[in-house]
């Protein structure tokens, strides 16, 4: 036999073998699936939280709007001042204004006047009816003392008839004087009243002109002027809003409202603690506590509440909740984009497992992979715990279970856990696994497609990077 025969025999054989080698190994890794493991253990805090994003508001704030016609003439502050109560903001043209308080301060002070007069006239009147009863008491005397002369025959007819007319003439001297006293002070009460209506008119106008001066009503800052010098702005009329002239903020007691998912606002209380973070403030974290919890669903698209809108829709919907900050910083300005992480729940000392951990399986593939263990052992006992049975009439075939894989050797189980609280990255298990037990965590893939009582192969080793990650 030639040396190059007995090469090829020996390379042929090679191969032959290498083959065999290789198919066995490609038989024996047949269904085996590398996974990453790690061991349950105990937290000794975990915290469930819920996460919204909203933006920095004030608690109190104020849009003031136009009060009159006119022409701004003057415009005292500008964005990000800080003002005090009664600083003067805004001039308005007051021309008119002015020219309506001067010509009704005159009128008051003519009214003034004519009081002054109509008080004099009527003490005049009484005086004079004074004098008039004084006259008449003295006509009276003589009168009577003429009546009895005259009877008595002492006096002649013609004094006496002197005497009886110059009675009647007091008589109706007093009464003209009552009567032009009664007039007097009719009058006199006419010009009060002319008066107080002057000074009501007044009163009015000086609103009218105090109005084209604004002042701030609150101490804070301009956190917002979109007017120009020189523009004409209308007060509000009806339905129709005026001209929109600024914002003052009070920043002194500062709020982040945030928009919460429908499917986390059940879980958010009253007093809540949480973590605020700014993204004009990077690197800082703000504590505060929920203040504030919206009763009503706001569509996420539009902004409006479910109950302006006619039609019924299946579109996400967020509830408003206000979180106030305890210390927040003097830099702060209205409209800042934040995030908010609100602390629903702390439990301590409990089981816990990576999130991404649990599984879902049908009760389906759960019996048939019991059955299958059944049979590969001839109907020994299980491999994986039994799921519990539906708590309600449904189809046994289409119940999903949660659970967890868990590693037996070179299988992975599945066990049904029951779960608490969760966390950023972890959730808690009340019931189902134990301190120490070894569960299946990753990967995504693996853990998608995993199977009950499946060949598995545990590797915790860190994944390779790729060339597009290296660079």
């Amino acid at each position: 036999m030639n040396t190059w025969h007995k090469v090829t025999i020996g390379v042929g054989a090679v191969v032959v073998i290498g083959g065999i080698v290789l198919y066995s190994v490609n038989a024996a890794n047949k269904g085996v699936v590398t996974v990453q493991t790690a061991k349950v253990a105990k937290q000794d805090t975990l915290v469930s939280v819920v996460t919204a994003s909203g933006e920095i508001k004030p608690t109190n704030y104020t849009n003031m709007q136009a009060q009159g016609f006119g022409r701004i003439t003057a415009i005292l502050v500008k964005e990000g001042d800080h003002i005090k109560k009664g600083d003067k903001l805004l001039l308005q043209e007051n021309i008119q204004a002015n020219a309506d308080v001067a010509a009704q301060s005159a009128a008051m002070n003519s009214a003034e006047s004519g009081i002054q007069a109509a008080d004099a006239s009527y003490k005049s009147a009484q005086a004079d009816l004074l004098q008039q009863k004084a006259n008449l008491e003295k006509a009276k005397l003589d009168y009577d003392r003429g009546e009895g002369l005259y009877k008595d025959g002492l006096i002649p007819k013609q004094d006496y008839d002197q005497r009886k007319t110059a009675y009647n003439a007091a008589i109706a001297a007093v009464d003209s004087a009552t009567a032009r006293v009664s007039q007097l002070k009719a009058q006199m009460s006419q010009s009060r009243a002319s008066l107080e209506q002057s000074r009501a008119v007044l009163t009015r106008t000086r609103d009218v002109l105090n109005k084209t001066t604004y002042t701030s009503p609150i101490n804070g800052i301009v956190s917002y002027l979109p007017v120009r010098l020189g523009e004409y702005v209308v007060p509000g009329i009806q339905n129709s809003n005026g001209s929109f002239l600024m914002t003052l903020s009070d920043m002194s007691v500062v709020t982040a409202e945030v928009k919460v998912d429908e499917t986390d606002i059940v879980n958010v209380r009253m007093g809540q603690e949480a973590d605020v973070t700014i993204d004009a403030v990077p690197g800082k974290t703000f504590h505060g506590k929920v203040t504030e919890i919206g009763s009503q669903a706001v569509l996420r698209s539009s902004g409006l509440a479910t109950t302006q809108t006619t039609t019924s829709t299946q579109e996400a919907k967020d509830f408003k909740v206000v979180v106030t900050l305890d210390s927040p910083p003097e830099n702060l300005r209205p409209g800042l984009s934040t995030t908010a992480k609100i602390r629903t729940a702390e439990k301590k000392g409990v089981v816990a497992i990576p999130i991404q951990a649990l599984a879902v399986r049908s009760r389906k593939d759960l019996d048939e992979a019991t059955k299958n263990s059944k049979d590969q052992k001839g109907g020994g006992s299980s491999v994986s715990l039994a799921a519990p049975a539906p708590t309600a009439p449904t189809d046994p075939k289409k119940d999903e279970v949660q659970g967890v894989f868990v590693v037996n050797g070179k299988k992975a189980e599945f066990r049904p856990v029951d779960t608490g609280i969760s966390g950023v990255t972890d959730i808690e298990v009340t019931k189902g696994l134990q301190p120490g037990d070894e569960i299946v965590v990753g990967s995504y893939k693996a853990l998608r497609t995993l199977k009950p009582n499946a060949q598995i192969k545990v590797d915790n080793s860190a994944p390779k990077k790729t060339d597009d990650q290296q660079s």
